[in-house]
């Protein structure tokens, strides 16, 4: 099937998925129920009108991986809900409760009734997000705009919040931002931000360097001209974009995101060229040189997170570790099934050390909090759909000769994201994770090679075509 036949059919759907991502991060990252559920609902509709007809057998063991995660999350989620579940016992807090106030209870697995459902919406956005993406971005043109609607809604929200920050530094839209606020564009946290705008400049720099990729004559040259290849064919716009959202990500002041996205910026620079360097100390030396780069870069440009480091360290406060602690302890009590989705606000009080202050929202890890909200089963379940999709995304990586640059994003913003998950909750910000998911999605897609539809593999094609990436 050609590009040509199966790109109308999910015209509508692409539209609503490009849309979706430019404009999830701007009312607050999207935390609102209201707005969880307005994208739920766009989303859906998304995912009704997108055609399957270009999936193709190779696909297939990725949408029954799906498939068996979610329904692995409807059976935990039934658990939790269901007046009467099937094999999980009820929280032991509603025999209790009701013998304090002497009256009849229904108990529930849930520790808070009904709260699973309630906040099934962001999961459910980004699973959305996720299969929307990847049937839509099976067709490389859809793919590509993919990346370029990321890139440029990130740098309007780049300096929209560098703008806000230098005019206003005491407000996040219009909400009175809270104290010690640093540049969080339109994100509630600086975090986030950080992240985010570190996860565009991956993009701005895989474009620059396919513009770059696409004028070399020869490997072997490049390596030895590189100076004035760079000072000939340099994409000015694409780099100016790129420092945009890097100065952005900086003047967050977030020591986690800013470290993680510089070094998200050096595995995607490491992705693209994978083919160039594949003798091991071209390797080493294309990771040194990024590195290096990436610290000069942090030096000169990120004083004030440099100071963070030199107050700080790269310690974790003493209020996350104790919660950390805490939520070990709430995961040996409620190990299979949790404490219902959603109820850290109500299950953390009775574990957090006495010596906390401080009201917490979040876990501040993302797979502790799954783990304590979900259980170890389920959880278990997600950490190794996320381990095939990385395994997945390494070998698009490895494979691909035409739109390696789609694979290679989606593996440094997925390790940016991951990673940045154990010691934040950024993965769960809708207005974050949404655009994670999606770039996901379309990194999936772009795996393995279209050429196979028409029988022709792709490392087949001749060695003598450096324009392709």
């Amino acid at each position: 099937m050609t590009t040509a036949a199966a790109a109308p059919s999910n015209r509508i759907s692409s539209f609503i998925l490009f849309a979706t991502v430019a404009a999830v991060p701007f009312p607050f990252g999207s935390i609102a129920p209201a707005a969880i559920a307005f994208w739920c609902i766009v989303l859906g509709f998304g995912a009704m009108t997108v055609s399957p007809r270009r999936l193709r057998r190779e696909h297939l063991p990725l949408v029954g991986l799906a498939v068996i995660v979610i329904l692995a999350f409807g059976f935990v989620l039934h658990e939790q809900l269901a007046a009467r579940p099937w094999i999980a016992s009820p929280s032991p807090l509603w025999r209790e409760s009701a013998n304090a106030l002497g009256i009849s209870i229904q108990p529930s697995v849930s520790i808070a009734r009904n709260e699973p459902f309630f906040a099934l919406g962001a999961p459910l956005a980004n699973m959305l997000a996720l299969i929307c993406s990847f049937i839509v971005c099976i067709d490389r043109n859809r793919a590509r705009q993919l990346l370029l609607v990321v890139s440029w809604s990130g740098v309007a929200y780049a300096v929209y919040g560098i703008a806000a920050y230098l005019i206003d530094p005491t407000h996040i839209l219009w909400h009175e931002a809270p104290q010690l606020h640093t540049l969080s564009s339109t994100f509630n946290w600086r975090s986030t931000a950080a992240v985010y705008f570190g996860s565009c400049a991956v993009v701005w720099l895989l474009l620059s360097l396919q513009h770059l990729r696409r004028r070399l004559p020869q490997l072997s040259i490049f390596w030895r001209s590189a100076p004035r290849l760079l000072l000939s064919e340099l994409p000015i716009l694409s780099f100016m974009m790129l420092f945009i959202c890097l100065a952005a990500m900086l003047m967050t002041k977030s020591r986690g995101g800013t470290v993680l996205s510089f070094m998200a910026l050096v595995l995607a620079f490491a992705g693209f060229f994978y083919r160039d360097l594949r003798r091991r100390g071209s390797v080493i030396a294309g990771l040194l040189i990024g590195g290096l780069t990436a610290l000069a870069l942090l030096e000169t440009l990120g004083q004030d997170v440099v100071h963070r480091f030199e107050t700080g360290g790269f310690n974790l406060d003493l209020g996350r570790l104790e919660t950390y602690h805490s939520m070990l302890r709430m995961i040996a009590d409620h190990p299979w099934f949790g404490t219902g989705l959603g109820t850290f606000v109500w299950s953390f009080p009775a574990y957090r050390a006495g010596n906390m202050w401080g009201i917490w929202l979040f876990a501040h890890s993302t797979p502790l909090e799954l783990a304590g909200d979900l259980g170890l089963p389920l959880t278990g379940l997600i950490a190794l759909a996320w381990l095939v999709v990385l395994f997945v995304l390494v070998r698009g990586v490895r494979t691909r000769r035409r739109d390696r640059i789609v694979p290679a994003a989606a593996l440094a913003v997925a390790i940016l994201s991951l990673s940045h998950s154990f010691i934040d909750f950024s993965f769960q910000n809708p207005g974050y994770a949404i655009v994670i998911f999606a770039l996901i999605g379309a990194g999936l897609a772009q795996s393995f090679s279209s050429n196979n539809v028409n029988g022709v593999r792709e490392n087949s094609a001749p060695a003598a075509a450096p324009q392709l990436t």
